[in-house]
C-alpha cells in the first residue's frame, strides 16, 4: 500500500507538467505571431505618418528636405490638419516660428500668391521700424507707406501688398529686416524706387 501511495502522485503530476509546457509553447507562438504582425504593419501599432520640424524654424522660413522629417504618431497625438507627406511642405513658407519636433499643420504654412502669378512682382523692402517688422507674418496683407520727410509728406506707395517672407534682423544696422512683398508690377517698381530714397514702413490690414 505504501508503494502505491507513493506512485499515485507521480501519475497525477505528469499530465499537469505536460499541460503547462504545452500552454507555454502556445503562448510563445502567439507572441511570435503578434511580433511579426507589428513588424510587417508598423503603422497599425505606431500610428500614421506625420511631418515634424527637424529643428527650430523661424517665421517665414522656406521649408526644405533637411527642415522636416516623418514620424509615426498615434491618432491621439496628431493635431487637426496635420501634414503627412514631405511633398506637402517642400518649398512652402512658414507662417510662424516652429520648435523642433513640432507637428506641422496646414495653418502653419503661409498662403501667398504663386511665383508665376501674372502681373505681379516680389520686391525686397527694408522697413525703418524694427518693431513693425516683428509683427509681420507671411501671407499678411499690408499697405506700404513712405515716411514723411521735410520736403515730402507721408504717402501710401501701394495698398494690399502680400508679405512673402520676413528676413532676420542684421545686428550691424538699426533698420528692420528685409521684407519680401508681392505687388502688382507697376506698384512694385514704384515701391522699390522710393524705398531707396526714403524710409518705408507698412500698416497692417
Amino acid at each position: 500500500m505504501d508503494i502505491l501511495a507513493k506512485l499515485h502522485p507521480l501519475h497525477l503530476t505528469r499530465p499537469q507538467s505536460r499541460r503547462t509546457r504545452l500552454i507555454r509553447r502556445w503562448l510563445a507562438v502567439g507572441l511570435f505571431v503578434v511580433g511579426a504582425v507589428l513588424l510587417v504593419h508598423p503603422g497599425s501599432a505606431r500610428g500614421a505618418p506625420t511631418v515634424l520640424a527637424a529643428h527650430d524654424l523661424p517665421s517665414g522660413a522656406t521649408l526644405r528636405a533637411g527642415d522636416v522629417r516623418l514620424a509615426d504618431l498615434s491618432d491621439e497625438a496628431r493635431p487637426m490638419g496635420v501634414l503627412s507627406t514631405l511633398d506637402a511642405v517642400d518649398g512652402r513658407l512658414l507662417a510662424g516660428a516652429v520648435r523642433a519636433g513640432e507637428p506641422l499643420t496646414d495653418v502653419r504654412l503661409a498662403t501667398v500668391p504663386a511665383p508665376g502669378d501674372p502681373g505681379t512682382a516680389t520686391v525686397p523692402v527694408r522697413l525703418a521700424d524694427v518693431a513693425v517688422a516683428a509683427l509681420l507674418r507671411p501671407g499678411q496683407r499690408v499697405d506700404v507707406i513712405a515716411a514723411p520727410e521735410p520736403a515730402a509728406p507721408a504717402s501710401v506707395l501701394a495698398g494690399g501688398a502680400t508679405v512673402v517672407t520676413v528676413g532676420h534682423q542684421e545686428p550691424a544696422t538699426l533698420k528692420g529686416p528685409l521684407v519680401l512683398l508681392r505687388l502688382p508690377e507697376a506698384a512694385a517698381t514704384r515701391v522699390a524706387a522710393i524705398s531707396l530714397e526714403r524710409p518705408v514702413t507698412v500698416t497692417l490690414r
